[in-house]
This record gives structure tokens, C-alpha cells and sequence, in this order.
């Protein structure tokens, strides 16, 4: 991450095509590069992630979720401090300076159950768009070469996990889940971190200064 990231967010703008103009002039141009793209559970990292990414450019694309590299529900159940990612959840490998050989998963969500496919090369110029939560803990976010924040009120987050879930919203604000993204804004405070906030909703480019508090 850039020393200088934190404030790099720019002035509110509008639209799609505002944001793919931001990430292009972004991202570096030569290089694998490391793109994040962080937000709450049921903010929309996937389908964003899934509708910008062929637009951004032509360059040999990755994508890859971190809850694809969980540690079994037997590991992260065991303890309460217990990992909820195995160790290598973010491959050092895919950075410009790495080999670029990765495994595109260690954990098969279905099933629960560890995996280990083949690995896989990427290109030496390859965008790898790595989508998922907590991205900008003091951990992660040295990694990045470019980030991003998606912005939801945490209410329009309950209701979104009650609906594709099955769960009542009232009940998702107790919960565990809920409780460690507070942390998380507490210590990481992901939208000054971010190269680029998102207002979802709308979407358009937002101030870190706008991003919705945790409640």
C-alpha cells in the first residue's frame, strides 16, 4: 500500500463509468497487481466485482474470495481465538514480485471441507481482484496495490442477509458477525485506508469522510 493511500480517495463522483475511470488511472498500468475489494457482509463485493471486471481492461484477469481460503468450521470453532482463514488466505505469490503460482482455493464451502486444486500461473500482467472482508487490517492492507471500500449502511446489510439467508434483521445486529466488523471500523477504519470509496447504492465515488458509522 501507498504511504500516502489513506487520502487518496478523490472529490464525489457519479456513475459506472466515473468508477472505471478511477480504477484504470489507479491501478498500475505494468505488473501483476493486487486489487482488494473490501466491504460488509452482503455488501455486493461479488456481483461488483463480477460486473467490473472485464470492464476495467483487457489484461489477463483473476478473481479470487477469501472465504474460498477458510479454515474448517473444526479449527475455527476449537478456540475462541482460533484463525477463521488459513494462514496463506492471501498469496504473497500473485504480487509483482512473486512467482505468480497460487492455488485458487483450501477451502470448498459446500462441503466445509479442506481442498487443495491444482495451482494455477498467473500472467505476469494479470489483474487479481481479491474480493472479501477485513482486507485493510494492519495485516492485508500493505499488500494491496490498489483497494477498494464498498459503503452500506449496516441496516440495508441485515436486511440483505435476511433475504438471501432466510434470517430475522432484528437478529443480525447481535450478531457475532456484526460485532467483530465494529472492531474492525474501530481499528482499521477501511474507508481512510481505501483507494477508493463506493457509495453502493447509488453507486458513485464518495469522501471517506461520507462513509456510513457502524451502528
Amino acid at each position: 500500500m501507498n504511504a500516502d493511500r489513506g487520502h487518496s480517495t478523490p472529490a464525489p463522483a457519479g456513475g459506472f463509468e466515473e468508477i472505471v475511470a478511477q480504477l484504470l488511472a489507479g491501478v498500475p498500468r505494468q505488473g501483476r497487481t493486487l486489487v482488494a475489494i473490501d466491504g460488509v457482509r452482503a455488501s455486493g463485493k461479488s456481483t461488483f466485482a463480477a460486473q467490473r471486471a472485464h470492464r476495467i481492461d483487457t489484461r489477463p484477469l483473476i478473481r479470487l474470495a477469501r472465504d474460498d481460503f477458510f479454515n474448517p468450521a473444526a479449527i475455527r470453532h476449537a478456540r475462541a481465538d482460533s484463525p477463521r482463514r488459513a494462514s496463506g488466505s492471501t498469496r504473497t505469490t500473485l504480487r509483482a514480485s512473486g512467482d505468480g503460482l497460487d492455488r485458487p482455493a483450501s477451502y470448498d464451502r459446500a462441503s466445509g471441507e479442506t481442498v487443495e486444486p491444482e495451482q494455477v500461473q498467473a500472467s505476469p500482467d494479470a489483474r487479481v481482484l481479491v474480493e472479501g472482508t477485513f482486507l485493510h487490517r494492519d495485516q492485508l492492507a500493505p499488500l494491496w496495490d490498489y483497494s477498494i471500500f464498498l459503503d452500506v449502511p449496516f441496516q440495508e446489510t441485515a436486511w440483505r442477509m435476511a433475504q438471501r439467508d432466510g434470517l430475522e434483521p432484528e437478529n443480525l445486529l447481535l450478531d457475532r458477525y456484526t460485532g467483530g466488523q465494529r472492531l474492525y471500523f474501530a481499528s482499521a477504519a477501511p474507508w481512510d485506508r481505501a483507494s477508493l470509496v463506493i457509495d453502493v447504492h447509488r453507486p458513485k465515488i464518495i469522501n471517506a469522510s461520507a462513509a456510513s458509522p457502524a451502528p
